[in-house]
């Protein structure tokens, strides 16, 4: 069941929620799902259990999310955890009609014009998995470790703007997490409040 919309906090397209709202915490077992992905196979989620596994909301006309794509970011980290082994699976909860929608068509296009390498893109146009994880925003950030439990939630880093000039420096929490659980190490940074645009679900 989703948490109230108190505390929300929406400005200028940019959702933000506090880390007490959050329905999911880490530690939790990941929900399993099952979707359809943009080569017409479909994705289970129980199937990479004993891997590494990295969700990302995305919306491709999302200011927040075009930042990390057109500067090429995202792809980065896609082609290096990916290359470590880690299973990134993009979700895009649009629903018909709403931004960031996609057919498979539309979105295996821009895939390959961005040189984005997720292992899978999944469409989610009912918000089923969406809501299952309460996801908020595009980018909203999942990383569930090898037994299925997750470890990490929030933002992509902690620069809360659409400038691609606020890449330089800053953290990013998803390989943060990653490094350290790899490590056998605690997240120190578990969650994070997400920004970006909001997910655009179906009414």
């Amino acid at each position: 069941m989703r948490p109230s919309l108190r505390g929300w906090v929406v400005a200028a397209g940019l959702a933000m929620l506090p880390v007490s709202a959050l329905a999911l915490k880490p530690g939790d077992v990941a929900p399993t799902f099952r979707g359809l992905d943009s080569n017409g196979g479909f994705q289970r989620l129980a199937e990479y259990r004993g891997n590494f596994v990295v969700l990302e909301w995305t919306n491709r006309d999302c200011p927040y999310t075009r930042k990390h794509y057109e500067s090429g970011n995202m792809e980065r980290l896609q082609r290096e955890w990916t290359a470590k082994g880690v299973v990134w699976l993009t979700v895009i909860s649009s629903a018909p009609g709403k931004q960031g929608y996609a057919t498979a068509a539309v979105e295996n296009a821009y895939l390959k014009k961005m040189h984005a390498s997720p292992t899978a893109v999944i469409f989610d146009p009912s918000g089923t998995i969406g809501r299952m994880y309460d996801a908020k925003t595009t980018p909203d950030m999942f990383v569930i470790d090898p037994q299925g439990k997750l470890i990490y939630e929030g933002a992509i880093d902690d620069r809360p703007t659409p400038d691609p000039a606020s890449l330089q420096g800053a953290t990013n929490y998803v390989s943060a997490a990653l490094q350290e659980a790899m490590k056998g190490e605690p997240v120190k940074t578990p969650v994070t409040r997400p920004y970006g645009c909001s997910v655009k679900y179906g009414d």
